[in-house]
């Protein structure tokens, strides 16, 4: 047994579930070794309540502080030698585990490792809880520097079908939260579509990513099991301890919720209403193998109008947040540019842009800011992301 234990605190274990790590008392005795099955007793019901201890390093807080730890020396060119005495004598308090400063693309980066592994587990420990920082993390960065966020995903989302999934619950995430501020939502309602947003497609994510992945579109057998994928996810969300019914209404019902007014909806079928038009935008706006990601514009277009082609309440309120021309879409200027939206402007259709390619096709030096309100910079075209044959130094347009 390790010498150090940490509590694990109440609710993470429950009745059926395969342990994967030893369970001690708090004084160091194995209650439970890992690989058993918690079958329904007095002791068991106890831990479940009140809280087990584990070895430090069987947690995946431990694991993930690790493999981050060394992941940042291998970066720094470390010698493989002190790489490895740093990796045996590694302790979950180290201060440079645990304060390292990531860059913004280091940052959603790991937070997208984290949401797929979160998604994908099917047994996930203390559920709740590391939904909720993941949210809080996300959340924290979207309200410090908005446009730069929007840019970095919306951009990255349209250059990768890999870990679709992952990308699509975060990208979900960032537009409800903004969608929530946008309508005034009140706090419970505005927590509720955004824990939605993250768990919408809960235990249907590697469908989502072998679909994403596959040369030939879904097949009508696919389609078929992912038909009541909301039903199976607010299901387990439910067992999960989410108590909330208004988020587990719009996780059951994101994929039927009509058009029409928000109006006189129920709590939960509102917010499933917002998060169905949400979830088309962003889905318009990632590739698969099997179809490119289309632009900005015609992302817009398509929940900007409802299923009988008519003005839509919810899909209006996300191109008020976003723009028709959301940060990270690419765009052609009156004067034969081409750049890529890099900060919401003042009108939906009169965002700031990044040139990136001059009148001639040939690449700038350095983006160059243009300000779509004057005539001769306006916007002339919506590009499909994949139109754009250049490699793009976001660190650069992040500076902007």
């Amino acid at each position: 047994m390790a010498s150090d234990l940490i509590p694990l605190p109440a609710r993470t274990l429950r009745l059926g579930m395969t342990l994967p790590y030893d369970l001690f008392d708090a004084s160091g005795n194995l209650l439970f070794a890992r690989g058993q099955t918690l079958r329904d007793s007095p002791l068991v019901r106890s831990l479940i309540d009140g809280g087990a201890w584990v070895n430090t390093e069987d947690t995946m807080e431990y694991q993930r502080a690790r493999a981050h730890r060394l992941d940042t020396l291998v970066m720094q060119g470390v010698p493989l030698a002190d790489i490895a005495k740093a990796d045996s004598s590694f302790r979950l308090d180290q201060p440079a585990a645990a304060k390292v400063e990531l860059g913004p693309r280091e940052a959603w980066s790991d937070l997208l490792l984290h949401t797929h592994t979160l998604l994908r587990e099917a047994e996930p420990a203390d559920f709740i809880s590391r939904l909720t920082a993941l949210r809080d993390n996300a959340l924290k960065r979207l309200h410090a520097h908005p446009d730069p966020t929007l840019l970095l995903h919306i951009f990255e989302t349209s250059q990768e079908f890999g870990d679709y999934s992952a990308r699509h619950a975060m990208l979900t995430l960032l537009l409800a939260d903004l969608v929530a501020q946008q309508l005034r939502l009140p706090a419970p309602l505005r927590e509720a579509l955004q824990g939605a947003a993250l768990t919408m497609n809960y235990g249907a994510s590697a469908a989502h990513d072998r679909m994403a992945s596959q040369v030939d579109a879904a097949t009508p057998g696919q389609r078929q099991a992912l038909s009541a994928h909301g039903d199976r996810a607010a299901t387990r969300l439910a067992a999960l301890g989410i108590q909330d019914q208004a988020w587990l209404t719009a996780v059951r019902l994101h994929h039927e919720a009509g058009p029409g007014p928000l109006a006189g909806r129920g709590a939960g079928e509102m917010l499933a209403r917002l998060l169905r038009r949400i979830d088309i935008f962003g889905a318009r706006l990632s590739p698969r193998r099997s179809r490119p990601a289309l632009s900005g514009a015609k992302a817009a277009r398509a929940v900007f109008l409802d299923e009988h082609q008519q003005p839509d309440e919810a899909g209006a309120a996300l191109i008020k947040v976003v723009g028709l021309y959301p940060p990270g879409s690419i765009v052609r200027l009156a004067n034969g540019e081409i750049g890529i939206v890099f900060k919401r402007g003042f009108s939906a259709n009169e965002p700031l842009v990044a040139a990136l390619l001059g009148k001639s096709g040939s690449p700038l030096s350095n983006p160059v800011a243009r300000d779509t309100r004057l005539a001769a910079q306006a916007i002339a075209a919506s590009l499909a992301p994949a139109e754009l044959k250049l490699r793009v130094n976001l660190e650069a347009l992040l500076k902007l």
